[in-house]
């Protein structure tokens, strides 16, 4: 324990000096000099802006650039967020296109000003890729019927920043900024028809990223469904953009977007519903969907596990169980320890969940968001399964779990999945095991926890928790042996014979960045025995 705090005190204090270093470097007239190495290639292909709909939130009320104060927009004292936002220049896709081209040029042009050698604030990698996306695809307000002047200063600008994102890529520790990076480098090159300087050199970064960043069924090592969605939406803007310029597409690309597509289907195809697994919260796919349809993306996927998940479906109810190991420390910034945490949809509607993920800048309630106890899952003695340890801010996993083995069976009148982690295994000698059927003839699901001890040397309290959604109501029967729940205008019965069932209060995160307060079941016990069965059956009334 002592040893690893060393380390990780260590590797801290070697990544402060690295960054002292390299920031003397990137102030220094050297760096000025090597990222001012530009090419006087014209800016031939111009990217449709509408590609770019899948990751930009489009407003139905469109500003003019007169809206802004031109004069000291730059020079304004303004909250961080706020300033990246500007300085991302995404706002560029909210102007309306009658905006006065002059007032756009102006605007660019104090910018240039004003950040002509590299600032750390405004040349930040992520804010800069998405800045040199940004105007490019936007150029019928930044470039176009410009004088030749300006033109030559904004050529030599997006080039500059295009060799700053090369020569950070590889410092870059975020893989979603990497993405964006490699993305805006790979636009650069097709604008300016750069082909061995800006588009292969994109390419093969992009390519190593996801040769080490996937796994062999096209999902994210992380096992992020909100990270696979956003590896899907960039490879397809990329496609796009190569399509459109009337370049090959290369085949890793193409292949990618299969592998991605049909993860995609497997996690979102006739669920109408988020899964809350690892870092994801609800969001509103419908718009993405479309995107896809409009631009002839079909994708499908049979499977009934993928990406260490386990979905078995009909036309009325949806069963999904996290059946997972933990992945490698480097991608579990947003892993939970939910291991055999299970959700239940009926009818579109939430009957079991687990409680979401919180990531915004808030360590106490991502620390409980990242816990077991957030899950619909076993706790024992109030400890996760897995150990999260904190790392430049963030806590990512210093000791995981392994699952131990996992079948499933999907027949027209009977489902079951089982599965068993070893994440209790080294502190309470322990096995998790669950088994969940079902048996849609008579809209029931009956589960067995099972804990499986291998030493018995002390007894543990355990808690197996069933969490739901902030609307659904709870009541307990007047013989404390069943739990009514009211899911809109369907009712369940939960009960579990031979062990105490309560309902208690938690919190909800399935919203991005807030919470509320939700109610969960939870079932207690003491383990005594070298094996303990938890049955429990939710049956629809």
């Amino acid at each position: 324990m002592l040893l690893d705090v060393f380390f990780e005190t260590l590797n801290e204090f070697a990544e402060i000096i690295k960054k002292k270093f390299r920031s003397i470097y990137q102030n220094s007239s050297l760096y000025e000099k090597k990222i001012s190495k530009t090419f006087d290639n014209e800016f031939i292909y111009k990217p449709s802006p509408h590609l770019l709909s899948s990751i930009i939130k489009y407003q139905n009320k469109k500003y003019k650039i007169e809206d802004f104060e031109l004069e000291t927009v730059w020079h304004n004292q303004i909250k961080r967020k706020d300033f990246e936002k500007l300085n991302n220049f995404f706002w560029l896709f909210s102007l309306d296109l009658k905006s006065s081209k002059k007032s756009v040029k102006k605007v660019i042009t104090n910018w240039i000003t004003n950040n002509s050698h590299f600032k750390k604030e405004s040349w930040e990698f992520d804010m800069t890729a998405k800045r040199i996306i940004s105007c490019l695809s936007n150029h019928p307000l930044t470039y176009d019927d410009n004088d030749k002047e300006y033109r030559l200063m904004f050529d030599h600008m997006i080039q500059k920043q295009t060799n700053h994102l090369l020569n950070e890529i590889k410092n870059s520790k975020d893989l979603e900024n990497k993405i964006i990076g490699c993305s805006a480098i790979i636009l650069a090159g097709l604008c300016y028809k750069i082909e061995k300087s800006y588009l292969d050199t994109g390419l093969n970064f992009l390519k190593k990223i996801t040769n080490s960043s996937i796994d062999n069924q096209g999902f994210t090592n992380s096992r992020n469904i909100k990270q696979l969605i956003f590896f899907l939406k960039y490879f397809i803007i990329i496609r796009e953009w190569f399509k459109e310029s009337q370049a090959e597409v290369p085949d890793h690309i193409e292949e990618n977007i299969y592998y991605f597509g049909k993860s995609y289907a497997f996690i979102r195809q006739n669920i109408n519903a988020d899964l809350l697994f690892n870092g994801n919260n609800k969001s509103n796919t419908q718009d993405f969907d479309h995107y896809l349809r409009r631009l002839g993306y079909k994708f499908k996927n049979e499977s009934k596990d993928c990406g260490g998940y386990i979905v078995l479906r009909n036309k009325k109810i949806c069963l999904a169980m996290d059946t997972g190991s933990s992945p490698n420390s480097k991608y579990t910034q947003d892993y939970q320890s939910g291991a055999l945490s299970f959700e239940i949809i009926s009818n579109g509607k939430k009957l079991i969940t687990n409680c979401g993920y919180y990531k915004k800048n808030n360590q106490n309630l991502n620390e409980i968001s990242k816990s077991s106890a957030a899950h619909s899952t076993l706790i024992i003695d109030d400890n996760s399964s897995c150990k999260f340890v904190k790392s430049r801010d963030k806590l990512i996993l210093r000791t995981g779990l392994k699952i131990t083995q996992k079948n499933s069976v999907f027949e027209k009148n009977y489902w079951k999945i089982s599965a068993a982690h070893d994440g209790y295994l080294k502190r309470f000698k322990s096995i998790h095991e669950r088994n969940i059927e079902f048996f849609p003839e008579q809209m029931k699901f009956v589960g067995n926890d099972k804990i499986i001890r291998k030493k018995n040397d002390y007894n543990f309290k355990f808690d197996i928790r069933f969490h739901l959604e902030p609307n659904i109501k709870l009541m307990k029967t007047q013989d404390n042996k069943s739990i009514l729940i009211e899911l809109e205008d369907e009712g369940w019965k939960f009960t579990c014979d031979n062990y105490e069932i309560n309902i208690d209060n938690g919190l909800y995160f399935g919203n991005k960045n807030s919470y509320i307060e939700n109610q969960n079941i939870f079932v207690s016990g003491i383990l005594n025995n070298n094996e303990e069965n938890v049955k429990w059956e939710i049956k629809q009334l």
